[in-house]
């Protein structure tokens, strides 16, 4: 038995929750894997995991020993690369999990980053909500939402501060919100994942108090390109992040509004798995968001004049 295997098969199925999902992060069969994580108990002379034809999880003696493993293989992976050219030099393949809202402006990271070291490929993945990183094998997640996982570090890039603005065709029809309490009124497009609610828009006063607007509309949609086109046309106001919007509100297509207010923002982190030692691949394409940020702050911001 190559025991360095089978636990391996063996971690990535408790992480998985099934053999299949196991096999494909590993490039194995589904019956390797099986054989692999039945070879192991036969060995420690334990059960370590249940298995009915719903869903396969740990047992408790194979719970402590999981968390050994996984230690085991940390250990293992953070001496392989403090040893050898990976910590040095950036190679094999970077998995990103990127949250659409920020997924234009982390583009121009990915090109950089591959032009740099020829030696590393990227496989970045667009989403809206925040997922497991550990149980997906992301390397990597960017993301103004909080991680399901505490044990994630986090390093912070940057900020979201969105603004309401509507298109001037849209004003002439309907008076300009005074406040956010004015937004009831008014049709709202709205995005189906935006925190804490696509009906509530948060904001704070001139005094730093919270106020929150009940909104509804016509228009629901994750799809920028279709926010966008709505908003142009003067189908309703909308939330958004200034730099997603920034040529329309350059050319005046769109006009920010509630200019006594502020929206809630969120905070843009990096996350990753917590490791003593950072992958090259890693560490280096941190490096190089934080620089794209501090760059860039202005677009993340408010809009000006």
């Amino acid at each position: 038995m190559d025991r360095f295997a089978s636990i391996t098969a063996f971690v990535r199925v408790a992480e998985s929750g099934g053999f299949s999902a196991a096999g494909r992060r590993l490039n194995r069969s589904k019956a390797t894997v099986s054989g692999q994580v039945q070879a192991l108990e036969n060995a420690v002379g334990v059960r370590l995991l249940n298995r009915t034809t719903r869903r396969i999880s740990l047992t408790e003696i194979g719970r402590g020993y999981y968390e050994r493993c996984v230690q085991i293989l940390q250990d293992l992976e953070e001496a392989d690369e403090a040893a050898g050219a990976l910590q040095a030099i950036p190679r094999g393949q970077l998995r990103v999990y990127c949250h659409q809202s920020i997924a234009l402006f982390v583009a121009p990271v990915v090109t950089d980053f591959l032009t740099r070291h020829p030696e590393a490929s990227v496989d970045i993945r667009i989403g809206y909500g925040m997922i497991d990183l550990v149980q997906e094998a992301f390397d990597l997640g960017i993301s103004p939402l909080s991680p399901p996982d505490s044990t994630l570090v986090g390093r912070r890039l940057g900020s979201l501060s969105p603004i309401v603005c509507g298109a001037p065709a849209y004003l002439e029809k309907h008076p300009a919100p005074q406040s956010p309490a004015d937004l009831a009124g008014h049709n709202c497009l709205r995005h189906p994942y935006a925190p804490p609610s696509p009906d509530e828009w948060h904001f704070l006063d001139a005094a730093g108090n919270p106020v929150v607007a009940r909104v509804s509309g016509n228009l629901i949609t994750s799809n920028l390109e279709t926010m966008r086109a709505a908003a142009a046309a003067g189908i309703g106001l909308v939330l958004t992040v200034p730099y997603l919007m920034a040529d329309l509100l350059a050319s005046g297509a769109l006009v920010p509004l509630l200019p006594d207010y502020r929206a809630q923002s969120f905070d843009i982190k990096a996350l990753y798995p917590h490791r003593r030692h950072l992958s090259a691949k890693v560490r280096v394409f941190i490096d190089m968001l934080v620089d794209r940020f501090a760059e860039q702050e202005r677009w993340l911001q408010r809009a000006a004049g």
